[in-house]
């Protein structure tokens, strides 16, 4: 006589061993994120999640977005650098209602662009190409004062702008060996008023342009962003998808130089090396000289919230997936540090390794306060109420 189905599923379970074990009660996390959700949307990450029994559902939207918008309901916000997640911190902090930060990964932020526009700048000598071992390089230092010297119309240190306005590429290579076009020699950048990675290249070329200093009171402030706010162009877009344009086929033709992530173009060779068995050599990154590493600070808002931090930023296997997403993990629970493994990764799979200088120059941003200030001027950003300020 045949078993009852249930019958059945019981006998399997006590066959397998398995009735013995507690059922995993899977917590879903509700959580809004900027760019830093392409590690928590990545597969294998999902699937590490799942087995700690985590499932994260993610709002997308932009760094400052996040900052400026209510928490109710959810566990965890993750902006995509310092300045929004004190936003945050601060604003419950007076409302007595106290977060925990963590900080799982770091991501410098770099210019993205491709070899023509790289080899450009080298022959104008405003970019240098990095030693690399074999091949062509794929990283350049860029002189960040020279390069907005360019955009402003400077060609050297002690000249006043020209009237024409900012340097064009047809103008730095006339003979047409790297660059055909007259468009004007700028870096784009996501929507500043929404995204960290655009507020803080305003803050870097607002260091630079106020030689190597941030501005310490609001009028100053005031004064530097009015100055600096040609220089900085936006088409609206989050940071991702302004990633996945400099990735897109059509990506030249739309903006020749991109603001982004470290590990955006990191994750794109790893993908490619996998896919097609070399790297993507006609995409290269300009490393600032003068830099400004972003730490992502995940920001909890509850237990599960915290119980999730604690996860991602201790958890040898997601900081290893992380590393293997272009991210340069902070954990060195294996014994060595976060750079020496990130470049034996990269170097396992005949990636070019970046380098960075003890040279640079390290930006310091303007107190958050006057950040603000700033990011509302240049991108006529709207307040909390829709108002234009």
């Amino acid at each position: 006589m045949a078993l009852p189905v249930p019958v059945i599923g019981l006998v399997l379970l006590v066959a397998g061993g398995n009735l013995l074990l507690p059922l995993r009660q899977v917590v879903t996390i509700e959580a809004k994120m900027a760019s830093k959700r392409d590690f928590f949307q990545d597969p294998e990450v999902e699937r590490l999640l799942m087995k700690h029994g985590f499932r994260v559902h993610i709002t997308s939207m932009g760094s400052r977005e996040i900052a400026n918008q209510d928490f109710e309901g959810y566990d965890v916000v993750f902006p995509s650098g310092q300045p929004a997640a004190d936003l945050i911190s601060r604003e419950r902090a007076e409302a007595n209602r106290p977060v925990l930060l963590y900080r799982p990964f770091v991501s410098p932020i770099v210019l993205a662009t491709y070899r023509n526009y790289a080899e450009a700048l080298v022959d104008a000598k405003v970019a240098s190409a990095q030693p690399t071992p074999a091949g062509r390089p794929m990283y350049y230092t860029l002189e960040m004062q020279k390069f907005l010297h360019l955009a402003r119309g400077i060609k050297k240190d002690g000249d006043e702008p020209r009237k024409a306005g900012g340097y064009r590429w047809d103008e730095i290579d006339p003979d047409e060996e790297h660059v055909r076009n007259g468009n004007k020699i700028l870096a784009q950048t996501s929507d500043i008023c929404e995204s960290n990675s655009a507020g803080t290249y305003l803050g870097l070329v607002a260091f630079v342009e106020n030689q190597n200093d941030a501005p310490d009171d609001e009028q100053e402030a005031a004064k530097l962003a009015q100055k600096i706010k040609p220089l900085l162009v936006e088409q609206g877009l989050p940071s991702s998808e302004r990633a996945e344009t400099y990735l897109s086929p059509d990506g030249q033709s739309i903006a020749p130089i991109s603001v982004i992530y470290e590990h955006q173009f990191l994750a794109h060779q790893i993908r490619h090396q996998a896919q097609k068995g070399s790297a993507d050599d006609e995409r290269v990154l300009l490393y600032p000289s003068t830099r400004f590493v972003t730490e992502p600070q995940l920001v909890a808002l509850t237990g599960d919230g915290a119980r999730l931090g604690e996860l991602v930023s201790e958890d040898p296997e997601l900081q290893h997936r992380a590393m293997e997403l272009g991210f340069r993990a902070r954990n060195t629970n294996s014994g060595g540090t976060t750079g020496d493994e990130l470049t034996e990764f990269l170097t396992e799979r005949h990636i070019p390794v970046p380098t960075t200088s003890s040279d640079d120059t390290r930006a310091v941003l303007p107190p958050l306060t006057l950040l603000e200030q700033m990011i509302k001027i240049v991108g006529d950003c709207p307040d909390r109420k829709g108002e234009a300020k």
